[in-house]
């Protein structure tokens, strides 16, 4: 099958590997694809800077996209040769059991899976509840403790990854894989920045590859300190509830209907002008768009806004389905539209039009 080139981007920035503190893997893929036509630098707990220059080398418009994923870390190997865990991210219980994993060891990757009864030997009692992480375990085929050490090669402190490859779905729209949260934000400044390769643009630009967002939002604190931006736009997954039990007042966002502005989530409350020109520049170029509230969790965008005497900023996402657990579903649509929405956003931002932002 023929690949186009944004579906290519999209498959390959979701199956590689990157949970929180272990991100190095994306961040050379952002590098290979961005060295030829940014300045690329890093700040000192790993994130990526990638500086992409204009007409005038202020305002300073920061695109972040964390890096990591949401995964687990090896905690410790039973003397059965069976691996306990720590989550790194947000994990609800009742997706993990019998999910396959890899764990990324120093002589390569090892499959396993998060163990689970059989429903033939489980209590009433057991039938009723939710297995606490803590009881978990990850099954990788080891006789022991020694072989799963030395021959397998795994130590505590190893990173775990889902393992989900990239899918395209049936209707050929829907794409479904791991890591959408939050590669596919990655992979929006990744296509911006080249929208505007060859096109004006009265300011700079800095695609930011964040680490640790999962786990706290770190990446940004110190990428912020290095940039400087003037402006600051979160680029994430949104929240689709546009499946069997889903409510409008937990999350008003559907695939196939455009990109989702957040009027908050729970670490900002947007620049009411800058949420504006979002709106108006969607609506001028007739650009689908979706408002939504979140109400729990936060993003990049409450690092960002904060920093030094504080930027206008806003999160813009692609809405996805089934987030924080082994694999997504993101309509085509709504990320090739989202692309043009934050194009189309930068292209505005010059000198006078940030001014008006804190005026």
């Amino acid at each position: 099958m023929t690949q186009d080139k944004t579906l290519k981007l999209l498959k390959d920035i979701t199956d590689i590997s990157g949970v929180s503190g272990y991100e190095a893997e994306v961040k050379n893929f952002i590098k290979e694809e961005l060295k030829d036509i940014t300045d690329i630098e890093y700040d000192n707990l790993g994130s990526i800077i990638c500086k992409k220059k204009g007409t005038s080398d202020s305002p300073k418009i920061m695109l972040a996209g964390h890096m990591d994923e949401i995964g687990f870390m090896v905690k410790l190997i039973t003397e059965e040769g069976f691996i306990k865990f720590s989550p790194l991210g947000g994990w609800w219980n009742q997706v993990m059991l019998a999910q396959r994993v890899v764990i990324k060891t120093s002589k390569g990757d090892v499959n396993g899976i998060i163990g689970s009864k059989p429903p033939h030997i489980l209590s009433d009692d057991e039938r009723n509840k939710v297995v606490d992480i803590k009881d978990m375990f990850i099954d990788v085929g080891a006789s022991d403790a020694k072989q799963a050490k030395e021959e397998f090669g795994i130590r505590l402190g190893d990173p775990i990854i889902p393992y989900s490859p990239f899918q395209i779905l049936n209707n050929g729209k829907a794409y479904l894989a791991k890591a959408w949260d939050d590669r596919i934000g990655c992979a929006l400044f990744i296509e911006v920045i080249r929208n505007l390769v060859g096109d004006k643009h009265e300011n700079t630009v800095y695609g930011v590859g964040t680490v640790q967002e999962e786990v706290g939002l770190r990446g940004a604190k110190t990428s912020s300190w290095a940039v400087q931006p003037d402006v600051g736009i979160a680029l994430e997954v949104g929240i689709a509830s546009d499946v069997p039990g889903g409510k409008k007042e937990e999350s008003m966002e559907a695939l196939g209907k455009g990109p989702a502005i957040l009027l908050r989530d729970a670490s900002m409350i947007p620049n009411l002008k800058l949420r504006d020109l979002a709106i108006d520049t969607a609506e001028e170029n007739k650009i689908p768009y979706q408002l939504d509230v979140m109400e729990r969790g936060g993003t990049d965008a409450g690092s960002m806004h904060v920093n030094m005497r504080g930027a206008p900023c806003l999160v813009m996402g692609v809405p996805c389905r089934y987030i924080h657990s082994h694999a997504g579903i993101i309509n085509r649509d709504d990320y090739d539209n989202t692309v043009k929405l934050i194009t189309a956003i930068v292209k505005k931002l010059n000198k006078d039009k940030v001014a008006e932002l804190v005026d």
